[in-house]
C-alpha cells in the first residue's frame, strides 16, 4: 500500500463554512474484489456525504467504480483484523483495509463525522424531492382543481375510468368485452330511467297541485253558491255566475296542459326497468365467470411464488452450507469462518476447473499445431516450425541463451551467494539421491510406472513442511536438457501451469538468477509469492563410472528488490532436480542416439507455505499435483529435443 494512504485538502475536522460540512479528501485503501482478485488497492474519496472509489487517483476523471451514501451507512472496525473495517448500506456492503490502525481510525472516525453532517447541497435536494412529491400527491387526488369539484357525465365518467387502467389491466380486460359493453347498456338504460323518472315525476307534481287548486276552488264554489243561487234561462237552462265560469275554464287548460300518457310511461319504465335488471343478471354471471378466471389466475400465481420461495429458502440453505464464496472472512486466515471439509472442496473444485482449462488450450494449441504443419514448406525455411510447438505461447528470443553455456565449475561461479549454493548441492547430493524405498520414514504414496513419489510427514507449528521426492526414468533425453529447460526462465510459461507471473530479480551468474515469482490463487486459499535463486551446475565425477551428473538448485533467499507485502503470503522454498544421463552402448560402429540414452531424475522439494492453510488439504493437493507437474514437464522436454542434436 502506498505511503502517503491519507490526502485531505484540510484537517480531519476542517468544515466548509458556507455549507457546514467536512471538505473532501481522499487516499489509497485496499478493498475486496472478489475471491479470484481479493484486495485490490483502490482510490477512495470522501465528500459531500458519500464515499467513492476509484481504480487509481489518476483515473479520477474517468468516473468513479462505485459509490455509497453514508447517510444510513454501518460501519464495522472487524474483530481480528486491525486494519480492516467494514461498511454496509443495505444490501451493499465494502470490506476496506488501511495501511495500518492509526489510518483505519482515521477513516472511521471521517466517516461519521460526513455521516452525521449532510451538506446543504443534500438538504437542498431533500427539499425539492418532498416538495416535488407533495406536487404530485396533490396533483393525483384532485386538491385545488376545478374539475374535482366537477360531476361529470356517467357515460364520461366510464370512458374516463377504462382509460385510466394501466396497461397491465387494460390488458387483463382484453377478453371482457361482453362485461364492457353490458356496462355501456347499463348506462344508457340508466340515462332512459332517469329521464323517465323526471317526467314521471313532473306529472305527479303537476298532478298534486291540481288536486290542491281544485279542492280548494270547490270549497269556494260551494261558498259562492250558497250567497249566489244560479238564474236561469227562460227555456230552463241554468246560468252560471262569473266565478263558476273561471273554475270551468281552469280545469279544461290543465286537463290540456297536462296530457301525458302516463299508461304508456308506465309502460315504458316497466320495460326500462326490465332491461337493467336483465342486464345486471348478465353481469353478474360475466362477473361469476371472470372471478373463476381471475381465481385460476391468483392459484398460478400463489403456485409460482410458493415454488419461489421455495427455491430462494434452498439456495439459502445451500450458501450457508458453502459460505466459502463470501466475502474475505471466509479465505483462508487465522479466523476464516470456512472448516476444512469445505476448504478442501473449493480447492479442489478451483483445481479441477484449471485443469480443463488447461486441456482446452492443449487441444486448441495442437489443432493449430496440426492445421499449420499440414502447410508445405518451402526450402530454406528452416524455422518455420518453431512456434508451432503445442505449448508455445510466444516465440522464445533467448532461446539459445543456455544451450551454449560453459561447464562452470563451483570455483568459477562466484558470487555472494556462493557458499550457500556450494553447500545446498553438497547437501542435495549427499541425501537426495539415498533410496527411499528401505527407509521407514517415508511414504510410498505415488507409483505409476516406474515413477515413484515418496512423502515424510513433518509439521512445525501446525504447518505442514512435509519433504518430498519423486524418482522416474525419461527416454530420449539427456540430463543436461532437462535441467537446462526446467532452469531457463525463458520457457517457464511452456511447462509450468501455476505460475500467474515472474520476474528474474537479479542476475548473479551465467547460471544462477534470483527470480521473484507469484502463483495463482486457488480460492479459499490465500495467494502465494516466493523468491528464490535458482542455480545450473554440472556436478563433476567422482570415477569413471559415475554417470553424466546435472543439478538446478532453487532455495528462498532475501533481496532488497522484492520485500513481502501484505497481498501475498510469501513461501519458503529448497527445491532440487537431479538428473543423471545413463547410455546403452549402440549397435556396431553407429552413432549414439536419442534411443541410447536414458535420464533418471531425482525431483526433491521441502516447501513451507506459510498462511494457515489446513494439513490435510495441502497434503491433498501435493499429492495430486506433483506427479501431474513431472509428467507433464518431461513430456515437454521430450517434444522439445525430439529430432534436434543431442546435448550432453
Amino acid at each position: 500500500m502506498s505511503d502517503h494512504s491519507w490526502n485531505s485538502s484540510g484537517s480531519e475536522e476542517d468544515q466548509d463554512p458556507e455549507l457546514g460540512q467536512p471538505v473532501e479528501f481522499g487516499g489509497v485503501l485496499s478493498k475486496w474484489t472478489n475471491y479470484i482478485h481479493g484486495w485490490q488497492d483502490r482510490w477512495v474519496v470522501l465528500r459531500k456525504n458519500t464515499l467513492s472509489y476509484y481504480k487509481s487517483e489518476h483515473e479520477r476523471e474517468f468516473g468513479c467504480r462505485g459509490s455509497l451514501c453514508l447517510s444510513k451507512a454501518v460501519i464495522t472496525p472487524h474483530e481480528f483484523d486491525e486494519c480492516r473495517f467494514d461498511i454496509s448500506v443495505n444490501d451493499s456492503l465494502w470490506y476496506l483495509r488501511a495501511e495500518d490502525p492509526e489510518h483505519r481510525q482515521q477513516w472511521i472516525e471521517s466517516i461519521e463525522l460526513h455521516k452525521t453532517t449532510p451538506g446543504m447541497d443534500t438538504v437542498r435536494h431533500l427539499q425539492q424531492q418532498q416538495e416535488a412529491s407533495q406536487s404530485c400527491n396533490n396533483a393525483e387526488s384532485g386538491y385545488g382543481s376545478e374539475s374535482s369539484l366537477r360531476r361529470h357525465g356517467s357515460t364520461l365518467s366510464l370512458t374516463s375510468a377504462a382509460s385510466g387502467f394501466s396497461a397491465t389491466s387494460t390488458s387483463s380486460f382484453q377478453k371482457g368485452h361482453s362485461l364492457r359493453e353490458k356496462l355501456a347498456e347499463m348506462e344508457t338504460f340508466r340515462d332512459i330511467l332517469c329521464r323517465q323518472v323526471d317526467t314521471l315525476q313532473r306529472y305527479f307534481d303537476t298532478c298534486s297541485d291540481d288536486v290542491s287548486k281544485d279542492v280548494f276552488q270547490r270549497d269556494k264554489v260551494v261558498e259562492d253558491d250558497e250567497d249566489d243561487f244560479p238564474s236561469t234561462k227562460p227555456d230552463g237552462d241554468y246560468l252560471l255566475n262569473n266565478s263558476s265560469k273561471e273554475k270551468l275554464c281552469s280545469q279544461v287548460n290543465l286537463k290540456e296542459a297536462n296530457g301525458i300518457d302516463f299508461k304508456g310511461e308506465a309502460i315504458t319504465f316497466k320495460a326500462t326497468t326490465a332491461g337493467i335488471l336483465s342486464t345486471l343478471s348478465h353481469c353478474i354471471e360475466l362477473m361469476v365467470k371472470r372471478e373463476e378466471s381471475w381465481q385460476r389466475r391468483l392459484d398460478k400465481e400463489m403456485e409460482r411464488r410458493r415454488r419461489t420461495e421455495d427455491a430462494y429458502k434452498a439456495a439459502l440453505s445451500e450458501l450457508k452450507k458453502k459460505p466459502h464464496y463470501g466475502g474475505p472472512d471466509y479465505e483462508e486466515g487465522p479466523n476464516s469462518l470456512i472448516n476444512e471439509e469445505e476448504f478442501f472442496d473449493a480447492v479442489e473444485a478451483a483445481l479441477d476447473k484449471q485443469d480443463k482449462i488447461e486441456e482446452q488450450v492443449m487441444s486448441q494449441s495442437e489443432a493449430k499445431c496440426r492445421g499449420l504443419l499440414s502447410i508445405p514448406m518451402t526450402p530454406g525455411d528452416s524455422h518455420s516450425t518453431i512456434s508451432t510447438h503445442r505449448y508455445s505461447t510466444k516465440p522464445h528470443s533467448h532461446a539459445s541463451s543456455l544451450s551454449s553455456v560453459e561447464l562452470v565449475s563451483a570455483s568459477d561461479d562466484v558470487h555472494r551467494f556462493s557458499a550457500q549454493v556450494e553447500e545446498m548441492v553438497q547437501n542435495h547430493m549427499t541425501y537426495s539421491l539415498q533410496d527411499a524405498g528401505g527407509d521407514a520414514n517415508w511414504q510410498l504414496v505415488i507409483e505409476e510406472g516406474d515413477m515413484k513419489v515418496y512423502r515424510r510427514e513433518v509439521e512445525e507449528n501446525g504447518i505442514v513442511l512435509d519433504p518430498l521426492k519423486a524418482t522416474m526414468s525419461v527416454k530420449g533425453v539427456t540430463g543436461h536438457e532437462v535441467c537446462k529447460y526446467f532452469w531457463d526462465t525463458t520457457y517457464r510459461y511452456d511447462w509450468e501451469t501455476t505460475v500467474e507471473n515472474f520476474n528474474v530479480v537479479e542476475r548473479l551468474s551465467d547460471n544462477a538468477v534470483i527470480i521473484y515469482q507469484t502463483h495463482k490463487r486457488v480460492w479459499p486459499a490465500s495467494q502465494r509469492d516466493v523468491l528464490y535463486l535458482s542455480g545450473m551446475r554440472k556436478v563433476p565425477a567422482t570415477n569413471e563410472s559415475d554417470p553424466d551428473t546435472w543439478l538446478v538448485c532453487n532455495f528462498s533467499v532475501e533481496h532488497d528488490n522484492a520485500q513481502p507485502t501484505n497481498k501475498c503470503i510469501r513461501a519458503k522454498i529448497n527445491v532440487a532436480i537431479i538428473c543423471q544421463t545413463l547410455v546403452s552402448p549402440p549397435d556396431g560402429d553407429k552413432e549414439i542416439s536419442r534411443d541410447n540414452i536414458l535420464c533418471k531424475i531425482t525431483y526433491v522439494a521441502n516447501v513451507n507455505p506459510g498462511g494457515w492453510a489446513p494439513a490435510s488439504v495441502l497434503r491433498a493437493v501435493a499429492k495430486r499435483e506433483y506427479p501431474k507437474f513431472l509428467k507433464r514437464f518431461t513430456s515437454y522436454v521430450q517434444e522439445k529435443t525430439s529430432g534436434k542434436p543431442i546435448l550432453f
